[in-house]
């Protein structure tokens, strides 16, 4: 039984470390602060990010696929799944997303007082998949 348990405590350790290296692409606007932040806690969270800024976000995100009604001020893109981060998702839901492949995509609509980038993480911020449904509480 301890075997089992310390294999799989092995896995999910070596998944969490893999998904923390990430790569991610976020698209923000260039007047806007906060996605600095937001891109900051990523890279604290051991992310490796690379930033563009643009004045399109309205085409990246449509190109991308985001909900309109999940919408938020940035837009970014897991490099090794093409999964994508909508607006202030902290780094463990971004971690937990890459545990699910078949999750096209988190987001944390609008800008949310107490996300990454806004503001102090209180353990009350919900963030939801593509479909709308509640995926984190963090």
């Amino acid at each position: 039984m301890k075997v089992i348990a310390l294999s799989a405590a092995l896995m999910f350790t070596s998944a969490f470390a893999l998904a923390a290296t990430d790569s991610i692409t976020v698209y923000q606007d260039p007047n806007c602060g906060c996605c600095t932040g937001w891109a900051d806690h990523m890279r604290e969270a051991g992310f490796t990010v690379k930033a563009i800024k643009t004045s399109q976000m309205a085409s990246v995100k449509e190109k991308l696929g985001v909900p309109v009604e999940l919408a938020s001020c940035h837009t970014a893109v897991m490099e090794s799944t093409g999964q994508i981060v909508e607006g202030h998702v902290p780094a463990t839901a971004v971690d937990k997303m890459l545990a699910n492949r078949s999750i096209k995509g988190v987001a944390a609509p609008g800008m949310p007082v107490n996300s990454p980038g806004m503001g102090k993480l209180d353990g009350n911020l919900v963030t939801v998949d593509f479909n709308g449904v509640p995926f984190s509480k963090d």
